[in-house]
């Protein structure tokens, strides 16, 4: 058999127990008769038993059920098992099941019936002992039963704490994990827009070493902006990663930016032409936020991947419909297709995107398209923000 191990409190428990059983033999003897015409013998065979049944009690964690069974049956002839049998019904109502509890509180009330029969018969101090140890026998049921309980309903509570914070730490995992893919997604856009023109540059004058100075000069010039650039977005980046956010924090990129962003890509030698965008009031700063990336994006991976191209940008809409973005080029062909296959991504840019889209709730779509490659966006305008916002201004 299994051997029980028992905390200090479980022991401390049981030892209180034995001590109120045999506390409550010694009290009541004197008040309540244990038989008439017993001799000194019996009466010390009484006493011995009762011993016997108070030192059990160490025994009911394990054998609670046969434990109350012997108590009971026994107790019906001395009455210095009335403790134990008090402690084991309890401590059967306060471990065990509906079922077994019930089990043993009718073996516990089967004499009851004929007791009440036979109480006009019975001398008074005999009647009123046996209601006293009936009542005594109902009150340790219903106190296990209680105890019971409670116990349920703490590891209930328990379990729902435990339930919730598990269920807090998923949400606060999933926020952070949210942030890190924000996170990415500016870097990717920003530094991806920023690089890609390092590139263009350099690789120019790798290979046309002998430009004029002015246009090495020139483009020496832009990778220097563009590197100081790249540095000063990628230190913007690493103070959000820090959680350590400056004053001087520059305000981020809206829809009023765009012939910004084209004129650079324009003075990279890139051939870019700007339709839009509308001459409505300004958009809600993410949906113009998210139109500048979905831009910058566009360009960047038509420079990637057809270098030397045409690129249109098309900015629509107003604040009664919504505002639409689309990004259209050719297709490169021959060793500008071959270096564009050389440069290629792994596609996160544009899954990036789509992700913003949805995020911001537009959508954005991405594929060939009228003999090129096409990204269409369509972004909502409330125009109940866009109105408030003009009125603040």
């Amino acid at each position: 058999m299994r051997r029980m191990h028992r905390t200090g409190r479980d022991w401390a428990a049981d030892l209180g127990l034995l001590l109120f059983a045999a506390c409550f033999a010694a009290v009541s003897s004197q008040s309540m008769p244990v038989g008439e015409g017993s001799g000194p013998v019996w009466r010390a065979v009484d006493q011995v038993v009762g011993g016997v049944g108070c030192a059990a009690v160490l025994w009911r964690r394990r054998w609670a059920v046969p434990l109350a069974v012997v108590l009971l049956v026994a107790g019906t002839q001395t009455h210095y098992l009335t403790g134990p049998t008090l402690v084991a019904v309890f401590t059967v109502a306060a471990t065990r099941p509906w079922r077994t509890t019930a089990g043993v509180a009718a073996l516990a009330f089967a004499p009851l019936p004929l007791f009440l029969w036979r109480m006009d018969q019975l001398p008074e101090d005999r009647a009123g002992s046996g209601l006293t140890y009936f009542a005594l026998i109902a009150g340790a049921i219903g106190w296990g039963l209680f105890r019971r309980s409670r116990q349920q309903l703490i590891a209930s509570l328990r379990e729902r704490a435990e339930l919730a914070e598990a269920d807090a730490e998923l949400r606060a995992e999933r926020a952070r994990r949210e942030v890190r893919e924000e996170i990415a997604r500016e870097m990717h856009d920003v530094l991806g827009h920023r690089l890609s023109l390092l590139s263009v540059h350099a690789g120019a004058l790798e290979f046309n070493r002998n430009a004029p100075r002015a246009e090495i000069a020139r483009a020496a010039g832009v990778i220097r902006e563009s590197a100081h650039c790249a540095l000063r977005d990628l230190a913007e980046v690493i103070g959000v990663l820090c959680a350590a956010p400056t004053d001087s924090e520059r305000p981020q990129p809206e829809l009023a930016d765009l012939p910004r962003l084209v004129s650079e890509a324009q003075a990279t030698g890139g051939r870019v032409e700007l339709v839009g965008p509308p001459d409505e009031p300004a958009p809600p700063p993410l949906v113009g936020r998210t139109a500048y990336r979905i831009v910058q994006e566009a360009l960047t991976n038509a420079r990637k991947h057809a270098p030397g191209t045409a690129v249109v940008v098309r900015v629509t809409g107003n604040p009664a419909r919504r505002l639409t973005i689309e990004v259209h080029n050719p297709l490169p062909s021959g060793a500008a297709a071959r270096d564009a296959g050389a440069s290629r991504g792994g596609g996160q840019g544009l899954i990036g995107l789509v992700e913003r889209a949805r995020l911001a709730g537009g959508e954005l779509t991405a594929g060939p398209a009228d003999g090129g490659f096409r990204v269409c966006a369509w972004l909502p305008w409330p125009a109940t923000e866009t109105a408030s916002a003009a009125g603040r201004g």
